[in-house]
């Protein structure tokens, strides 16, 4: 008779942690799915780049993102916003990235120290 209580026990553990699995299989769906998104958006980005930069041009731009991820990233956006708007003839070669890095550029601050 004292195997009946145990084996309910055990079948009641494991009911527990079915749902658990389960709840975690949900919730870890959604992130997938998110991180997917993530990714096909990503390989969108990178398309319209290939398709609109040439190589100096984009060499010149992972070479600003390694150095400089944020600002890398803000050129990026700019790029695929004016490829997405239709503002692009053509493709954008090494002189017209240098131009637009400096258009993006953030305002250097300058100190002047005065000694006396």
């Amino acid at each position: 008779m004292s195997e009946a209580p145990d084996e309910e026990k055990l079948e009641e553990l494991r009911q527990k942690k079915m749902e658990q699995l389960q709840e975690r299989a949900e919730s870890g769906g959604a992130d997938a799915e998110q991180e997917a998104a993530q990714q096909q958006a990503e390989a969108q980005k990178q398309a319209l780049l290939r398709q609109h930069l040439t190589d100096e041009a984009r060499k010149r731009l992972n070479t600003v993102k390694m150095s400089k991820p944020q600002f890398g990233e803000q050129v990026e956006r700019q790029v695929v916003t004016l490829a997405r708007s239709g503002r692009i003839q053509g493709k954008i070669d090494d002189d017209k990235m240098k131009q637009l890095l400096k258009e993006l550029k953030p305002d250097s601050k300058s100190f002047d120290i005065k000694r006396r």
